[in-house]
């Protein structure tokens, strides 16, 4: 069979140059079309298998063929079908086409112009793809348009004002893209228009006022973007909406009290996380189809009208508002009986007695918050007819009294708040019965006696927090023994006895425990060392005895640890210096002997060891007293000095003549042999793994171990012979010039060099292939999260990655400027990595960042930079992330990192990278970032961490901008501007704590 691509070039010359504009007409134009449709794209799935010649092409699979002219393609649908590639611009050609549909697929590329052409066309659909660039202006040369979906693609710039030149359109979605600029008022000419969807695509501006005149509207969805002004009041005249959707953007004014005699279709109306103010619209009542009413995060104040007539409502959310009322506004709801959620979450003005009607609320509720209020009173008993709630939160009110026991039959309850009351008495066993409950928060209150061992029954919990109480007697060992909890356990500031039951060590994937503030005893349970995920460890305030256990250098993830204010002794176990340790309390205890200088403790703002009266040595801010040489008397010290001294000198003697006896053998070695041995650079600590292993290791290295690839080699993943220990292989390709040197040079600054995050150099190998080749690679401690770039850009080809929180970037940001400040100051000689960007960062399980690739790295000494040869690869690294000094100079500095290390900064919290050729006028990301910091900067952070909390963009805002800050200030254009890698850790930090304030108040 012919080449597609042959017969198309030769058909469409021919219809160019040769045939009559009849012969371009033809069903030979579908058939070429068709062809290269399926040529362009990617089918794994063999959805276009049928498209051959063998078959007429009316017949292939998601083709039809008009009526009227059943030899022409009047329609295409593909959706679902796993298709993969740029749409044809010679889909322009199918003149008969009215629609094509390929929704839910993988089309990249930029939607081609010539779709224009089709003037028969009714219907596109394109949801749900890949597609980049901006949206065709010419497709308002499809008069006849009716129904136009791009909706979730990754198209920018604005929305083309010739869209509204499409009268006949009924249907119009743009959101989930990255648009810019307003919403046109051309818009506002298609009044034929029922639906028009712009949620989450960046726009800015007002809402046109010519949007009122869409007087057939059903849905206007306008959220999550960032749209200022009123709401034109207009819009509250369109009876026919049933969808109104303006949520988080900053608008601002009021609702008209008309909105519910001017609804009577309204099903959803959406204007939470905004700035509207005002009272709440008594006419809502009167929206009889209303389903979901949210006005969460406002200015409103109230009163809450009576919505009892709202027999379809299922969802409302009232959280975040002034709003001054009484809480028996609920009692109204109990007529609706549809109604699944309810939310009136922080209302600091809202106040009454809990109300006992609560209890006849929708047999459908599962979901209610009612937290952060002024309620009081007693939680009754009659509560148990909710069977259905999954999640009943009151926490932060001023409720008291025992809890009902008849509670426990809320069997189906998954989270269970009610922390922040004053609530009394003991916990009931009914607790027990709730076997479904993942998270249980009952801190805060006056509960007290012993914890009920029927909690063991809760074998779903994963956070349990039951702090500040008064709670008494010894802790249940099936308690701690709850093997699923694996977020927090929190039972500080109570009166527990006893000793910390060994069973603690099942909670094997424990993030934080806290055990603080109570009167355990005895040791530190050595179980302890099996809760490998613990990142927080408190045990201070108890009376707790004996040194510190050696298994906790088994918890390599622990970040935080306090143990202050106990009677614990012994030595400062020196594996603290190597663990990835944040904060270390060691404060009154009796601990002895001398204080590490490395790690954490070469930062006095992260450890306290006040009330130790015996340490001795540490860094010099800590004011400790010097140890002690020796502590013998000064005449048996003056005996001893006549024996060393002799002893010394013959000692030196002997390792003068090891040293020059060493450099006799290295010259001649070197005269052999004048390439370098990787022996000589790491030494022997590192075991030693042959060609053989490496090649059983990768599957003969085989294409689908490869994880990356680069200038000079490629890496693989592998698995050593004992079946448990993955690696990462680098695997250099010495072919090209510069390779060998890099290798050097990673050994050369991995040789003495150990840090929580930098990448562990498991292995060397330095030998032959089976074919007699050189063979050089370095083994690795392979990563399972991959790098930090896949994270950030790769979330299309792979489902999920891109879901970065915000302080997930942040612990990054930290992690790597503690890999760096170690690089510049943890060493005799500083080190410069030279290539610092996403791709050298990986992430492991936990998400705990390490600097890797170090083929760039230079020593440096204390005071003069690094001098390179014009010759030499040098620490050029890549374009975007290089310091402005090195384009004209030479020298190597430490500051050079600083200055990627700050444009990494900001590329980590925008999502977009230093070469981008998005930024226009202001050239770089750091003009970017600098006019944003000024005009908005919730314009230019990733949308990711902006909807990551919805309710406090504020807080999100402050934290981005204090970081923005740094990234700025570190990538100075002089290195004279640029703070330190030190100063970065701590500026970080703050920003960190301050961030994490405003979650605990």
């Amino acid at each position: 069979m012919a080449n597609p691509i042959t017969i198309l070039s030769l058909f469409i010359f021919s219809c160019f140059v040769l045939s009559t504009p009849a012969t371009c007409s033809s069903n030979e134009t579908d058939l070429i079309s068709l062809l290269s449709f399926k040529n362009t794209v990617n089918d794994p799935q063999g959805a276009l298998n049928s498209w051959n010649e063998t078959a007429q092409f009316c017949n292939w699979t998601g083709v039809r063929c008009g009526r009227k002219h059943p030899d022409r393609v009047v329609a295409i649908s593909l959706s679902s079908r796993g298709l993969v590639g740029p749409l044809s611009p010679h889909i322009g050609n199918m003149s008969f086409l009215r629609s094509i549909i390929l929704r839910n697929n993988s089309f990249h590329g930029e939607i081609p112009q010539e779709i224009g052409r089709l003037r028969r066309l009714r219907l596109i659909e394109f949801s749900n793809n890949s597609f980049v660039g901006t949206i065709p202006r010419n497709l308002s040369q499809c008069p006849n348009l009716v129904y136009l979906n791009l909706i979730d693609n990754l198209l920018s710039g604005p929305i083309p004002l010739e869209i509204g030149s499409l009268y006949k359109l009924q249907a119009l979605g743009f959101g989930d893209n990255d648009l810019s600029g307003p919403i046109p008022p051309s818009l506002g000419n298609l009044t034929s228009l029922f639906l028009l969807s712009l949620r989450f695509c960046r726009l800015t501006g007002e809402i046109p006022e010519s949007l009122t005149q869409l007087h057939s509207l059903t849905s206007l969805i306008l959220g999550e973007n960032n749209l200022t002004g009123t709401i034109p009041s207009g819009l509250f005249n369109i009876s026919t909406l049933e969808i109104f959707e303006v949520y988080y953007n900053r608008l601002q004014g009021s609702i008209p009290d008309t909105v519910g005699h001017n609804f009577p279709n309204l099903k959803f109306f959406q204007v939470g996380y905004n700035k509207l103010s005002g009272a709440i619209p008594t006419f809502l009542s009167n929206a009889s189809s209303l389903e979901q009413l949210q006005l969460t995060d406002n200015l409103f104040t109230g009163p809450i009208p009576a919505l009892g007539r709202l027999s379809r409502l299922r969802g409302l959310y009232i959280a975040y508002n002034p709003i001054k009322d009484d809480i028996n506004f609920v009692s109204s709801l109990t007529n609706c009986t549809n109604l699944q959620k309810l939310n009136i979450y922080e209302n600091p003005l809202l106040g009454g007695s809990f109300p006992l009607s609560i209890a006849n609320l929708s047999s459908q509720l599962f979901d209610l918050v009612m937290s952060r209020t002024q309620v009081h009173g007693k939680i009754p008993s009659s509560i148990e007819n909710l069977l259905g709630l999954t999640r009943l939160e009151l926490f932060d009110n001023n409720l008291e009294g025992p809890i009902p026991s008849d509670m426990g039959k809320l069997s189906s309850l998954q989270e269970l708040n009610l922390g922040g009351n004053r609530f009394s008495n003991m916990l009931p066993s009914s607790l027990g019965n709730m076997t479904l409950l993942n998270y249980l928060y009952l801190q805060e209150n006056n509960f007290s006696g012993n914890l009920p061992q029927s909690l063991r029954n809760c074998t779903n919990l994963l956070d349990l927090d039951l702090s500040r109480n008064n709670f008494s007697g010894l802790i249940p060992p099936e308690i701690v023994g709850l093997s699923s909890i694996s977020i927090s356990l929190n039972l500080s500031f109570n009166a527990f006895t006893g000793s910390i039951p060994i069973e603690i060590g099942s909670l094997s994937s424990l993030e934080s425990l806290d055990l603080s503030n109570n009167r355990f005893s005895a040791v530190i349970p050595s179980s302890i060392s099996n809760c490998l995920g613990l990142q927080r460890l408190f045990l201070d305030g108890n009376l707790l005895q004996g040194e510190i256990p050696p298994g906790l250098s088994d918890l390599r993830g622990l970040v935080e640890l306090d143990l202050s204010r106990n009677n614990l002794s012994g030595p400062i176990p020196s594996f603290l210096a190597e663990r990835r340790l944040q904060r270390l309390n060691l404060s009154y205890n009796r601990f002895h002997g001398e204080v590490p200088r490395t790690g954490l403790f070469g930062n006095m703002t992260a450890i306290s060891l006040d009330g130790n009266k015996e340490l001795c040595g540490g860094i010099p801010e800590l004011n400790l007293p010097p140890c002690p040489l020796m502590t013998s008397s000064k005449k048996n010290s003056s005996s001893l000095r006549k024996v060393l001294i002799p002893v010394a000198i013959s000692g030196g003697v002997f390792v003068a003549f090891l040293v020059c006896l060493v450099l006799v053998l290295y010259r001649r070695r070197r005269h052999k042999k004048n390439v370098p041995s990787v022996e000589s650079l790491v030494g022997t600590q590192f075991t030693r793994l042959s060609y053989g292993d490496l090649l059983k290791a990768t599957d003969g290295f085989s294409e689908a171990n490869l994880i990356g690839s680069g200038r000079f080699g490629s890496v693989y993943k592998g698995i050593l012979e004992d079946g448990q220990t993955l690696i990462a292989v680098k695997v250099l390709n010495l072919v090209v010039k510069g390779a060998f040197k890099t290798f050097m040079a990673e050994c050369n600054a991995l040789r003495d060099i150990r840090h929580r995050n930098l990448l562990k150099l498991l292995s060397v190998c330095e030998s032959i292939d089976f074919q007699g080749n050189d063979f050089r690679s370095l083994i690795y401690d392979f990563k399972a999260n991959g790098s930090l770039d896949k994270w950030l850009y790769h979330h299309v080809e792979e489902e999920g990655l891109r879901r970065l929180s915000l302080i997930q970037r942040l612990d990054i940001a930290i992690d790597v400027a503690y890999a760096l400040e170690y690089l510049h100051f943890g060493t005799d000689s500083a080190i410069v990595h030279g290539d610092l960007k996403p791709s050298n960062i990986l992430l492991d399980h936990n998400m705990i960042a390490y600097v890797g690739d170090f083929g760039l790295a230079k020593i440096v000494s204390d005071m003069f930079p690094a001098q390179e040869s014009s010759s030499s690869i040098g620490i050029r690294g890549t374009i975007g992330y290089i310091a402005p000094e090195y384009g004209t100079s030479n020298l190597v500095s430490t500051q050079g990192d600083v200055y990627s290390y700050g444009v990494l900064l900001l590329e980590i919290f925008t999502n977009r990278r230093p070469t981008d050729d998005s930024f226009k006028e202001y050239a770089t990301l750091q003009g970017f970032v600098s006019a944003a910091l000024s005009d908005g900067v919730l314009e230019i952070i990733d949308p990711l961490i902006r909807i990551e909390h919805d309710k406090n963009i504020n807080k999100i805002t402050d934290c981005v901008i204090s970081i923005l800050s740094i990234g700025m200030v570190c990538s100075k254009d002089l290195p004279r501007d640029r703070i330190s890698m030190k100063d970065v850790v701590r500026e970080l930090h703050k920003i960190k704590d301050r961030y994490l304030a405003t979650d605990r108040s």
